[in-house]
């Protein structure tokens, strides 16, 4: 063996610039930082993360083809730290280069619902890493990361648009969740072992918990069977969804777990549950978790502790290898002070805790929000931009709506207000909350004609408006929340 090579110290400095940024979330604050590559990068442009990739890659090969001169660089040419900075490198460098192909096969596969597309970039990418020193092993399992890095971004920027700070932060919460806060880490210890770590999702009804969710599920390693040219399963299949509010008492456990042929009456076959059909590196999605009653609460403990289940009627103790994220749009300290929620459930659901916003608040920490929902709204459901249509649908809002209305239904009420002013060019909300507090209710109680129900209807009414949950309501007022729901539905029906 020949004598190892050395950086100088320009290329450490060069490299190991690199390595902080490739490897920083790319929703993070910290990515103002490439700025710093100002003296590298001649060309100006925006500041979007994808141009400066681009733009990094530029001397970035350069640096690479003045190293290599006429021999390929190799790994087992470098010891120490200057090998480490020169992996990071190399990883880049190829993974860039593949971006355009990697982008082309989500697309493919977005259209392709079910089923598996062949690599056919994977023998070339694959090949270029072992030839500078990878092993077969990890080059395979580097094309799965690479894979994965851009479903990430791709999944977590175009599910959850906005520019309000707390959808900043939800962007990078959810890249945290999937790759952590540094890749390097997610690379050395966690890439095959995320089941580990649960989640939960908490926000309002119609906020975007669903998609949240997705975007995790989707964006899961997915390992390459060099064998077929193929990944083990298309990312469309990974997460599976289950309300579990929709389901009466006597299902849920069915349905989760499944049931053998004559369990109970009328079953008739053997039926797989949802933890049985969730792959080893898939994800099963517990929506309205804080439905679900105490023994359900206790079975689903087990799975999280000792990751096994039995279906309903079998004896037979059955594997779960994938991961679990949860959501409920209740209020879960309220839940657990009243033991209606399991402490140490919830202690295993909350490997990482993400609040998903209101409508309201990002409207409110940015009025460009609700513009760039719309154009995604129209977007998706014309299947081409217009801005006529947008500017129509927001003139429309604009006119039907009080200045602070506060979107108790959030993205999901937005969505179909959109669709009703496609159609008839208005939005009245089909319930509009009790605004007069000044006038007649003013003159009721001074002139004692107010009722206590009346007061209470008012009353209820106008937190729901401001708050936009029952379960708010019922905290401000003292009141269970079916008795604060009463008193709001009654005030919109009268």
């Amino acid at each position: 063996m020949g004598s190892l090579n050395r950086l100088n110290s320009k290329d450490r400095e060069f490299f190991s610039l690199v390595a902080k940024v490739i490897f920083t979330n790319p929703f993070s604050r910290e990515w103002e930082e490439i700025k710093n590559f100002a003296k590298y990068i001649e060309k100006e442009g925006d500041t979007k993360n994808e141009y400066y990739l681009n733009a990094l890659f530029e001397p970035l090969n350069d640096r690479i083809c003045q190293l290599e001169g006429k021999k390929r660089i190799n790994l087992d040419s470098y010891s120490g730290e200057d090998r480490i900075l020169m992996k990071h490198a190399i990883l880049f460098h190829v993974y860039r280069r593949y971006v355009s192909e990697l982008d082309k096969l989500i697309q493919a596969q977005l259209q392709m619902k079910s089923g598996l597309l062949k690599v056919s970039f994977a023998k070339k990418l694959i090949g270029e890493l072992t030839g500078r020193g990878f092993s077969d092993e990890d080059a395979i399992r580097y094309l799965g990361i690479f894979y994965q890095l851009r479903r990430g971004f791709y999944f977590i920027s175009h599910s959850l648009i906005g520019e309000s700070p707390s959808m900043k932060q939800l962007r990078l919460a959810l890249w945290n969740n999937v790759f952590t806060y540094d890749v390097r880490i997610y690379d050395q210890h966690l890439w095959n072992r995320m089941e580990d770590f649960s989640t939960m999702l908490l926000g309002e009804t119609g906020t975007g918990k669903g998609a949240a969710a997705m975007a995790i599920g989707r964006s899961a390693f997915i390992p390459f069977d060099p064998t077929q040219e193929k990944f083990h399963q298309n990312f469309n299949e990974t997460c599976i969804a289950i309300n579990l509010s929709q389901y009466p008492e006597t299902l849920i456990e069915s349905e989760l777990f499944g049931h053998s042929k004559g369990a109970f009456t009328g079953a008739v076959e053997n039926h797989k549950g949802l933890f049985e059909r969730c792959s080893s590196h898939g994800c099963l999605f517990l929506d309205e978790i804080g439905d679900v009653s105490i023994p359900i609460q206790i079975k689903l403990l087990k799975v999280l502790q000792e990751r096994t289940f039995t279906p309903v009627g079998s004896h037979s103790e059955n594997k779960f290898s994938g991961r679990v994220i949860a959501a409920t749009n209740r209020p879960l300290e309220k839940l657990r002070k009243e033991n209606h929620f399991r402490d140490d459930f919830f202690y295993r659901l909350c490997s990482d805790i993400i609040d998903v916003p209101t409508l309201r608040k990002r409207i409110q920490e940015s009025s460009a929000e609700l513009e760039s929902l719309v154009q995604l709204l129209v977007l998706r459901m014309v299947g081409e931009e217009s801005t006529s249509l947008v500017d129509m649908v927001l003139e429309a809002l604009n006119r039907d709506l009080p200045k602070d209305y506060s979107w108790p239904g959030n993205v999901r009420e937005l969505e179909q207000a959109v669709r009703r002013v496609l159609l008839s060019r208005h939005y009245a909300p089909d319930f509009t909350p009790f605004t007069d507090l000044d006038g007649s209710l003013v003159s009721d109680f001074k002139n004692g004609n107010l009722k206590v129900t009346e007061l209470l209807n008012y009353y209820c009414t106008s937190l729901y408006k401001k708050f936009g949950t029952y379960e708010e309501v019922a905290k401000r007022t003292g009141l269970d929340r079916r008795t604060a729901k009463k008193y709001i539905q009654q005030n919109s029906s009268e």
